[in-house]
């Protein structure tokens, strides 16, 4: 018995804080397989069908809604309870065409957002790294650890080498193909993924130099005048002149 609960849980105790769970209700709470997202940046399906969706009550009525197929993440069934569910994730409740995109939100860390079915058919993911592959293409790791081949027509010219880590791109999903490249510059809106300032909306106005590139101070500039600070780890490019995905009313 300990062992399943070490192989298939997690305590609640040490489950991410944004989890919505009760931590003194039981010891178990079931924990993410492995996927598109780390666990401290993700939910499993299992809860986000329970407590965000509130499409079933019990955990037994959860897995069966799941394992029917009834539910679709990126736009593709997952019968994996626990499928980890994270930033930018297009969520599809398929009996009744509703569909959602999990972002950043104050304090919850990870909500849904309802959207048009347009917009469910991509996803924008800051780009993680990049590395040169056979033939002398670009290959971009994504943020939910999605690889993305650019073809370059010569591999010799740096020129055709536009994109940059920690700028976007907009991807056409299931497909992966890629739509647009959303650069980190200033002026661009972003969304903030982490720390105290997870799920505001805002413009970047600078980026400091001299640091270690992921931790560079970015100041931002809410829509309504109001500047503030983070690291550039914790912001996401969601366009280049405005967002390109739904945001909560009030967020722009």
């Amino acid at each position: 018995m300990a062992r399943m609960g070490s192989s298939k849980h997690l305590k609640r105790l040490a489950a991410p804080n944004f989890w919505p769970i009760l931590r003194k209700e039981a010891k178990w709470v079931v924990r993410t397989s492995p996927g598109p997202h780390r666990k401290g940046a993700s939910l499993p399906l299992l809860l986000l069908v329970r407590e965000l969706l509130h499409v079933a009550e019990t955990n037994a009525e959860a897995r069966k809604v799941i394992a029917e197929g009834h539910i679709r993440v990126d736009g593709v069934v997952r019968k994996d309870y626990k499928f980890p569910v994270g930033f930018m994730d297009v969520i599809e409740i398929v009996d009744t065409g509703e569909l959602f995109r999990a972002i950043p939100v104050p304090v919850r860390v990870l909500g849904l957002v309802p959207i048009p079915p347009e917009e469910a058919t991509y996803k924008v993911l800051r780009i993680e790294n990049k590395t040169t592959v056979k033939g002398g293409h670009i290959q971009l790791n994504l943020y939910d650890c999605r690889n993305i081949l650019v073809r370059v027509e010569n591999p010799e010219s740096p020129e055709e080498d536009t994109y940059r880590t920690m700028s976007s791109v907009k991807i056409k999903i299931p497909e992966n193909e890629l739509l647009d490249y959303f650069p980190l510059e200033n002026g661009v809106p972003v969304i903030v993924i982490g720390g105290r300032n997870v799920g505001k909306v805002a413009k970047v106005v600078s980026i400091a130099e001299g640091m270690r590139h992921y931790r560079k101070l970015v100041t931002l500039e809410d829509f309504h005048g109001n500047k503030f600070y983070t690291t550039l780890d914790k912001i996401m490019v969601i366009g280049k002149e405005k967002p390109e995905i739904t945001l909560p009313e009030g967020a722009v």
